[in-house]
């Protein structure tokens, strides 16, 4: 019996397992179209791994007062630990006329992170993330899943273009209508004076 005993092993061990999951977050949030493609489990169990880190960055983006520049430190500090840190010897490799190594990707997943999510997401209280089943994948048969975050720009731009399909040509029926109207009105006004 597995009572009390949270979370999918996925087959790793322990440090195997929290590298995958800092990957996978550090794609998911690096991502153009803010989606990846993965397993089923390991989507599942990526969701509450990248939430916690989409939370800390709302709350640095509430924060106000005093405190608010030693708050958000801390918050960042808190959710770098999620993804992989930066170069360690990034200093120790430049030399005179060389250019340095670039950062790594948990730097920019951070800074993408504090900046443009913890905003979107502010008024959010949860559920940052959308998991879609695909099917299952030809070579060996696992399920696949999409897992996206939620109020991407991809998925506002069809919403309007929805609603403009829903609401375009119901305009212009309604104006011609009326066009057709306010004529035959005018029609019958100057067939009554003659």
């Amino acid at each position: 019996m597995r009572h009390l005993k949270a979370h999918r092993k996925l087959g790793r061990t322990t440090e195997h397992r929290m590298s995958m999951l800092r990957n996978l977050a550090t794609s998911l949030i690096n991502s153009r179209e803010d989606r990846i493609v993965t397993t089923l489990p390991k989507a599942k169990e990526l969701r509450p791994f990248v939430e916690r880190v989409i939370t800390l960055s709302r709350r640095a983006a509430s924060l106000e007062g005093n405190d608010s520049e030693a708050g958000s430190v801390h918050l960042r500090r808190q959710a770098a630990a999620f993804f992989h840190s930066g170069n360690y010897r990034r200093a120790v490799t430049t030399r005179r006329g060389q250019t340095p190594p670039p950062r790594t990707a948990g730097v920019a997943a951070v800074r993408r992170l504090f900046d443009e999510l913890g905003e979107r997401f502010k008024d959010r209280p949860g559920g940052y993330t959308r998991i879609i089943k695909m099917g299952r994948r030809s070579g060996d048969g696992a399920e696949l899943a999409i897992i996206e975050l939620v109020d991407n720009p991809r998925e506002k731009e069809a919403l309007e273009a929805a609603r403009k399909r829903t609401k375009g040509p119901a305009k212009k029926k309604t104006a011609d209508t009326k066009a057709k109207a306010s004529a035959s009105e005018q029609a019958e006004e100057s067939g009554s004076e003659a």
